[in-house]
């Protein structure tokens, strides 16, 4: 392989790297909404089961995404924020099969087919959704929703709450057109 073919395989290896997320986000938005004329925001976790610290690290996150974005928090809002959490369990079923091709004598190319092995992983998968409602109107005007937390494991929670729900808020304004 020449050397310009490797670096570009490279450079294209490095970027999909750098571009994956353990997680799935996805948002949709009111196109009839002027998201330029919210300026302030109030947090509603009636819906958010979770316990004490799963919830302040996703009320802190989602604070810090907002004031981010200009917004503030206010007692009278142009915005309502509703945020749910939920989880499922998830079972992964992954079978391989052995085998095998080579050099063999007397006969030349050989191959063989050896057994099959199955493994089963069980875990739980939590989702993030957020819901922006216009508090004037009491419409849906955005809804972001990310999934794919590793939910068995406080490690895992610590770290992929504040990531998953940075990603959601990626998309918040929506950009027009996207």
């Amino acid at each position: 392989m020449s050397t310009k073919y490797f670096f570009i395989l490279l450079a294209a290896v490095s970027l999909g790297m750098t571009s994956c997320s353990p997680f799935h986000v996805k948002s949709d938005y009111a196109a009839t909404a002027n998201f330029a004329n919210y300026k302030t925001y109030l947090l509603r976790t009636d819906d958010l089961k979770l316990n004490d610290i799963d919830k302040d690290r996703v009320l802190n996150e989602l604070s810090k995404q907002l004031q981010a974005k200009t917004l503030t928090s206010a007692h009278n809002p142009d915005l309502i924020i509703n945020v749910k959490a939920s989880h499922k369990k998830v079972q992964d079923v992954t079978t391989s099969y052995g085998g095998g091709f080579g050099w063999g004598r007397p006969w030349g190319w050989g191959g063989g087919f050896g057994m099959g092995n199955t493994w089963t992983n069980n875990y739980n998968s939590g989702t993030i959704v957020v819901d922006i409602v216009d508090a004037k109107t009491q419409k849906l005007v955005w809804q972001g929703v990310g999934s794919g937390l590793s939910v068995d494991s406080p490690k895992s929670k610590q770290r992929q709450i504040p990531e998953i729900v940075a990603e959601i808020m990626k998309n918040y304004p929506p950009q027009k057109g996207k």
